[in-house]
């Protein structure tokens, strides 16, 4: 393909409240055996983007452990590869990224020494499937300047979130809002923008000049009316877990059989690292209905309408209800769980009971957390 990756996964979010205190929102848990990042990274590596810079900072441990090898993702090529580049000290800057754009301009050698004719930005946190190669064609027969990948938001969606575009007949966006509390608008921002490299770095070069460090405020709203910017349309599955809210929500939408479908079993997959685990265990006594359970978990009670991450264990007498267990989770005997999401490494005393409501999801998280060298 004629363009390079750039996956932006330093950002934090507050709305995520305490799952992200441990990790960066793009490596939060999905579907059981998934990171969030792996969708962007699979869109790419099937998209047969080969060289791909993936830009982190906040609370990046896990995540630069999750990217340690770039070979579940087919990147491990003689040609191209997987670049993870952080916030770094030099003689004449020692700032974090200060947002999207400065950390596009902390890492301008990449875009420079680069030789494909075109960028996808796109970011860590979202779950989506999308050929590339089709938003590029896109961009092409446009003769646009930017292509901004966008959603049609639905009913129960909230729109504070995202930036928020209005489009005309010919699929040219007339306006932007960034996060807008009230708007007329009904196309969401993915945040998933195709852009000529040269063009790239003069923008970015320019913006920074000018002490103006975000990509959608200070290039994509700023231009709108300079430069060509089209909206491409995304007519399938896309979800952006940014939220306390969303997160659950996806989760529970992987018990759907057409989302499962539209991910793993339709043409083509979504990679992520494997971790050498055993099956699933059920033992005399587990009652399982509608839910995902990952490799390396034990079963021994009632678990309905969930999703269990790796290597959890559920005791005797346990009732587990539309509930979110991430990794490592040992759930003592009778606890009663429902509508919660768990952080991982938690131990979760017998004879607990921890309900949340379908309106407002319960964060559990115990001080008693185990840790593994």
């Amino acid at each position: 393909m004629r363009a390079i990756g750039i996956v932006l996964a330093g950002g934090n979010s507050k709305r995520m409240k305490e799952l992200s205190n441990k990790r960066a929102i793009a490596a939060m848990p999905i579907a059981g055996s998934y990171r969030s990042i792996d969708f962007a990274l699979s869109n790419m590596s099937n998209s047969h983007v080969q060289k791909v810079a993936v830009f982190t900072q906040y609370n990046s441990r896990s995540l630069n452990e999750h990217l340690s090898s770039s070979k579940w993702w087919d990147f491990g090529r003689k040609q191209g590869g997987l670049f993870v580049f952080t916030p770094t000290i030099t003689a004449e800057s020692s700032d974090w990224y200060r947002g999207t754009a400065d950390a596009l301009y902390q890492n301008l050698i990449f875009l420079k020494r680069s030789h494909e004719p075109y960028v996808i930005i796109c970011a860590g946190d979202g779950v989506y499937k999308l050929d590339y190669n089709k938003v590029l064609e896109y961009h092409i027969e446009k003769k646009a300047d930017i292509t901004v990948v966008c959603k049609k938001a639905n009913d129960t969606e909230d729109l504070t979130r995202f930036g928020m575009v209005s489009i005309n007949d010919d699929g040219r966006i007339v306006s932007f809002e960034e996060k807008p509390i009230v708007t007329d608008s009904v196309n969401i921002s993915c945040g998933i923008y195709i852009i000529r490299r040269r063009q790239l770095i003069e923008l970015i070069e320019r913006s920074i000049a000018e002490d103006r460090y975000d990509f959608v405020k200070d290039i994509l709203i700023r231009y709108k009316n300079l430069k060509r910017i089209y909206a491409y349309k995304l007519n399938t599955y896309w979800s952006n877990i940014a939220s306390v809210e969303s997160y659950y929500k996806t989760n529970m939408d992987f018990l759907k059989k057409e989302v499962r479908d539209h991910f793993f079993v339709e043409y083509p997959g979504i990679y992520s690292k494997v971790d050498d685990l055993p099956p699933a265990k059920y033992n005399p006594g587990a009652k399982v209905s509608n839910s995902l359970i990952a490799s390396g978990c034990i079963i021994n009670g009632t678990v309905e309408n969930s999703v269990l991450f790796n290597k959890s264990y559920i005791g005797n007498g346990c009732i587990i209800r539309n509930s979110v267990i991430l990794n490592d989770v040992y759930v003592g005997d009778n606890t009663v769980i429902e509508n919660c999401i768990v952080e991982s490494r938690d131990t979760i005393r017998a004879n607990s009971t921890y309900i949340g409501t379908a309106e407002q999801v319960r964060i559990v998280i115990e001080k008693n957390e185990r840790y593994t060298l």
